[in-house]
């Protein structure tokens, strides 16, 4: 399978209870740890944020690869944990760089950086399913009927989309440090 990823830097700290907002009741409104971070600190936070999408598809393909040396009969139970576990993590990446996104778009005013993180997300969400698809397609119960052609086709998807995510992430740095 593809084991290409993308390479991102960090410098931001994981602040605790970052990945849920917690709720509170009198006002009902999410609280945020970034709100108030400036533009840099946000777009720290995306790069660390796809930092950890690429290490849920190293999960992902980890797990793939077990499942499909674990048989006949293969350990589904095994695999179909882990593709929880990995959607758990890119749903909560994904709903904080859509706040980031927001708040880029919103308060801060900032249309192009707002329009990277946009293009962000739709390139991730291309990979992910890109990936899915390649995974059924190499499953053992399809075996006999695999189209070497589309599954080329589909990796070679899985490449260009990790091309132009890491061109939307230069972008992004970029841009941003010319910004506020």
């Amino acid at each position: 399978m593809i084991v290409a990823e993308v390479a991102v830097e960090s410098a931001v700290p994981v602040v605790a209870g970052a990945e849920t907002a917690a709720v509170v009741p009198e006002h009902e409104e999410r609280l945020w740890p970034w709100k108030d971070a400036p533009i840099p600190t946000l777009v720290q936070r995306i790069h660390q944020l796809q930092a950890e999408r690429a290490q849920a598809f190293r999960r992902l393909e980890k797990g793939h690869r077990q499942y499909l040396r674990s048989g006949p009969p293969h350990d589904f139970p095994s695999y179909r944990s882990t593709v929880h576990e990995v959607t758990q993590a890119f749903a909560a990446a994904s709903r904080e760089v859509l706040a980031v996104e927001a708040e880029l778009a919103g308060p801060r005013a900032q249309p192009l950086l707002s329009s990277h993180v946009r293009s962000l997300q739709k390139l991730e969400q291309t990979r992910l399913a890109t990936v899915a698809l390649l995974q059924l397609m190499g499953a053992p119960e399809l075996m006999g009927q695999e189209d070497t052609l589309k599954m080329c086709r589909l990796k070679m998807k899985v490449i260009k989309t990790m091309e132009a995510i890491s061109e939307v992430l230069q972008d992004l740095r970029f841009d941003s440090e010319s910004a506020e």
